[in-house]
């Protein structure tokens, strides 16, 4: 029986800029790019050359640590340049895609006849894998431990966050197949949304246990869900996964080939036509919004929300695990006397200005941050929109302390950096408090493991 959660603690970001509900193909797309920098804590090894010819499904590196998994190509072509950073790490491989992709045929065994080990071979091989993530530490799933659970959020509550209901229509067949793939692994729970969620591909899917969560962001996040479901003990393993990529896995198993299409919504208020768009991962960020922009210049490029996606170039490429882009305006310019206005304009969460009198008003908002990063202040602001049992400020203080028995005490096990989202946004002190939490993550993950 599926759990139900209220939320109360957390904060809607209302921008505009959302995604009207109409879905394009993009123009086409001359190269891909693959990253081993989007999977962290990877140390990859490549597996192919500058000239080389490769089908959608032809593995290009492999992890060191476990190489077992595969990272394969999303298109056929030719390699054109594998890209190198300092001491030989590799940074980038970029791939010449063909007009019309041809498909490396997978070996897979069926999905219901299949064994756990089986299942979890075919994923590995065929470039599957990377898509299962892992609590503790955020990073790919460790495929020879057993997780507890694996976990599915069916929604996604970030500022301008593309609606999956709308996102997964028509690939029904497919997300239920990847689901059943996902229960032979591990038990998988589905968390839906209240209001939001009304598509009968999550509300009826089977082989899971479905709950329901209601409030405000960071309520989509699977951190939250987890926390509140079953939270990670020291010791303890979860999975989690992306609707989107569940898609792709079931995919394999009905296709028998890696097709790594996905739809990405294209939004903010810099971009003039904000639609859905049908892409593959690694496509170039010309290709969605090219002729697509108020102007090129002072914006700032996203490859995922506004909270913890990753800084782009009109050049750059959408991440692996992205299906949104987010456009705003670039904040150079200071503003004199800023604090002094009643900025009506101006997004506000503690009634610093008269916007709260609006409480339905959306706005466009730059990356200014309005201050400069100093000692943490305490406010109580992040208490506000952190919806775990957990002492943001308290944890943050022993990661930058390193106290590894402190972290462990103070949750650290639970978290991931986009779970701090909210926190970075609202902090009075400008504190960049994910990264600190992916440092924090990387440091008990090198000392514990």
């Amino acid at each position: 029986m599926g759990k139900s959660i209220k939320i109360k603690k957390g904060l809607d970001i209302r921008l505009i800029g959302e995604a009207e509900k109409v879905t394009v193909s993009p123009d086409s797309v001359d190269s891909v790019v693959i990253r081993p920098t989007d999977f962290h804590a990877l140390v990859p090894k490549c597996l192919v050359n500058p000239g080389d010819v490769v089908k959608a499904g032809t593995p290009l590196f492999f992890s060191k640590k476990h190489p077992e998994i595969q990272f394969c190509s999303p298109v056929s072509g030719e390699v054109t340049e594998v890209v190198r950073g300092a001491k030989r790490k590799l940074m980038a491989i970029r791939i010449l895609a063909d007009k019309e992709t041809q498909y490396q045929q997978a070996n897979v065994p069926s999905a219901e006849g299949a064994s756990r080990e089986e299942l979890i071979a075919a994923l590995c091989a065929n470039g599957l894998w990377p898509y299962i993530r892992q609590r503790p530490f955020d990073v790919i799933a460790n495929p020879n431990v057993a997780p507890k659970a694996i976990y599915i959020s069916a929604f996604d509550s970030n500022p301008l966050a593309p609606d999956l209901d709308f996102a997964l229509q028509g690939y029904g067949t497919e997300f239920q197949k990847g689901l059943d793939v996902l229960a032979k692994l591990a038990p998988v729970n589905l968390t839906v949304h209240t209001s939001r969620t009304k598509s009968e591909i999550f509300l009826k899917a089977k082989n899971v246990d479905i709950h329901t969560i209601s409030g405000p962001h960071p309520s989509g996040n699977t951190g939250v869900q987890i926390h509140h479901i079953s939270p990670v003990n020291k010791g303890e393993v979860v999975w989690t996964v992306n609707p989107q990529d569940v898609v792709i896995i079931g995919r394999l198993f009905t296709e028998n080939r890696y097709n790594a299409l996905r739809v990405v919504a294209i939004t903010g208020s810099e971009v003039t036509r904000r639609r859905y768009a049908k892409a593959i991962t690694g496509v170039p960020m010309r290709a969605l919004l090219s002729g697509n922009l108020n102007h090129e210049n002072n914006v700032r490029i996203i490859s995922g929300n506004v909270l913890s996606g990753t800084k782009e170039s009109i050049d750059g490429n959408l991440g692996f695990y992205d299906s949104q882009v987010t456009v705003i305006p670039e904040g150079y310019e200071p503003e004199l006397f800023g604090w002094a206005l009643p900025g009506f304009g101006k997004f506000s969460l503690n009634r610093s200005f008269f916007s709260w009198l609006m409480p339905g008003k959306k706005y466009t908002l730059d990356t200014n941050q309005h201050g400069e990063e100093r000692a943490f202040v305490v406010s109580g602001e992040y208490e506000k929109v952190f919806p775990m049992n957990i002492y943001p400020v308290y944890l943050l203080k022993s990661i930058l302390a390193n106290d590894i028995e402190r972290m462990e005490q103070l949750g650290i096990y639970e978290v991931a950096p986009e779970d701090f989202a909210l926190c970075e946004f609202v902090c009075t002190s400008k504190i960049e408090t994910q990264s600190i939490v992916r440092k924090g993550l990387d440091f008990v993950m090198s000392e514990t493991e």
